[in-house]
Formats: structure tokens, C-alpha cells, sequence
């Protein structure tokens, strides 16, 4: 395994979970839950990317398929907060966190399948 790319995806699962967690505690979209939703797409992408140098290429498994999935969820989602934080609709910025969670939580499926895996081993 590719200890940088590791590194980058375990900051992606710190920085996700900071803007996910932050927007539900506080019941509100805000501002700087966006900062971390993109902080957590830029380093999960960069640490996809240097696992598709490692392995040669998309894996189409569990993993693969589920990242590729978490990766497009963390993009449409981080865009959609941007949306409504823009529009400043008080009941999508108080209602933003299930969305949150739930993209979260899917973002979770292709973090914990490699350990799952080698632990089925």
C-alpha cells in the first residue's frame, strides 16, 4: 500500500467527518462545513489517484466501485452546499445534515472494505 496516498485518504475521512459531523452538532449548513466537505474531496481524490498508480488502474470490486461512487457523492454534495448556502434557504441550510450523513456514511463503504476484506482473510 501506497503510505502517502493512505495518508491523504485518512485526512479525507478527518476533514469529511470535521464538516459532516460540525453541520450536524451545530443543526445548520455553514460556511466553513463546505471548506471541510472540499478539503475532504481534494484529499480523497488525490489519495484515489495515487492508489490507481499503485494498483494499475480502477479495481471494479467493492472497493473500487464504491470509491468511485463515494467520490461523484462527495463531489454532488459538496456542490449542492454550495448551492444552499448561496441561496440561503433557512430550511435546507437547518436540513443540509441528513444529506450530509448519508453521503457520509456511503463515503465510509469503500474506507473500511479493504480492512473487511483482509480481515475475511
Amino acid at each position: 500500500m501506497n503510505p502517502l496516498a493512505s495518508t491523504f485518504i485518512t485526512a479525507a475521512l478527518v476533514f469529511y467527518s470535521i464538516g459532516v459531523w460540525g453541520e450536524r452538532l451545530v443543526g445548520r449548513l455553514r460556511w466553513w462545513n463546505l471548506v471541510f466537505f472540499v478539503l475532504g474531496l481534494i484529499c480523497d481524490t488525490l489519495g484515489t489517484g495515487m492508489m490507481f498508480d499503485f494498483v494499475g488502474g480502477m479495481t471494479f470490486d467493492v472497493h473500487g466501485i464504491s470509491g468511485l461512487v463515494a467520490i461523484l457523492l462527495m463531489f454532488i454534495h459538496a456542490a449542492w452546499a454550495l448551492v444552499v448556502l448561496l441561496k440561503k434557504d433557512e430550511a435546507a441550510l437547518k436540513n443540509f445534515h441528513k444529506f450530509s450523513v448519508l453521503v457520509w456514511v456511503i463515503w465510509l463503504i469503500p474506507y473500511f472494505s479493504p480492512m473487511v476484506v483482509a480481515m475475511a482473510k
